[in-house]
């Protein structure tokens, strides 16, 4: 996959293609014709162009979202190539620490938040080692390969929070909003880096939330430092660590439920997933549910109701 300054390139099959539309048929996008391509589809702040040449291109404001939570779980399933675009911007090796999730928009599973805390040496071994923004990487076992040699070059310069389901879902019913549960979530990430590393200076995020949100959900040492959210901030090497150990921790804890339920869990909120939580919730109602999956998701109201 080549990452655009706008958006996405990817080269896909025709059963890739025809999976793809019937995926976003689902959701009800909007199809047109395009010259020299098979369709193109306009959704929430998206667009997509399947061309006749095999490309594949994703462009608007919810474009790396889709990537990671729809096209790479539902239609590639871990054969995304890794292309020259998945390297890093111009690598910032000033003190900082770099925050990311993952599973915010998977209907089963956790939400892992992680935080790395970089500087100078530390940040070239990150860069040396190929670490890049996760939805870049291919499956799970280069996943796995990247999470050990960053725990190994950073030791407690990182920190992984995980909220399985009957936390997550509890913590949502009492903040009410995702994101400011994704706010409260760096924050507790933040102040485990502070504890043991004071002398960090500034912490960077993703995009997600108002400066409001994020400034109420500090604890005391995240307020004595510079918060920074920037769009695309998984160009950044703490970041991007943060994007892996994110999602490495996810991958599993995926595996590990899907084993305990006896059940393959696929990652994403489309079709499949939730054709799995009506037949979870057949087996078990709301109770089973509420063990793996994010209640908050019309998915599951629509598997226990519809």
């Amino acid at each position: 996959m080549e990452k655009k300054k706008n958006g996405f390139v990817v080269k896909i099959d025709d059963l890739q293609r025809e999976k793809l539309r019937a995926v976003l048929e689902a959701k009800s996008w909007d199809f047109a014709e395009a010259p020299y391509a098979y369709w193109k589809v306009s959704g929430p702040k998206i667009s997509l162009v399947a061309y006749t040449s095999g490309k594949l291109t994703i462009q608007g404001a919810n474009a790396a979202e889709f990537v990671e939570f729809t096209l790479e779980p539902e239609i590639l399933q871990g054969l995304l190539p890794a292309g020259p675009a998945a390297a890093l911007a111009e690598l910032d090796k000033t003190p900082h620490g770099g925050i990311d999730e993952s599973g915010k928009g998977d209907v089963f599973g956790p939400l892992c938040v992680a935080c790395v805390f970089s500087e100078g040496r530390v940040a070239e071994e990150l860069a040396a080692i190929g670490v890049c923004d996760s939805k870049m990487i291919s499956g799970d076992r280069k996943i796995y390969s990247l999470e050990k040699q960053i725990r190994g070059i950073c030791g407690d310069r990182c920190s992984v929070l995980i909220l399985r389901n009957p936390t997550y879902n509890r913590l949502y019913r009492q903040i009410g909003n995702l994101n400011r549960l994704l706010a409260w979530g760096h924050a507790r990430v933040m102040e485990n880096i502070l504890e043991k590393h004071p002398e960090c200076p500034r912490m960077l995020s993703d995009q997600f939330a108002g400066e409001n949100v994020m400034r109420r959900a500090l604890l005391a040492k995240g307020r004595l430092i510079r918060f920074e959210q920037h769009p695309r901030a998984e160009s950044d090497v703490a970041v991007a660590a943060a994007s892996i150990l994110a999602r490495a921790a996810f991958i599993r804890e995926m595996d590990a439920l899907g084993k305990e339920l006896g059940i393959s869990l696929m990652r994403g909120a489309g079709p499949q997933v939730a054709e799995t939580a009506k037949v979870l919730a057949v087996r078990g109602g709301a109770e089973l549910l509420e063990r793996c999956a994010k209640m908050h998701f019309r998915t599951c109201e629509n598997a226990l109701h519809g």
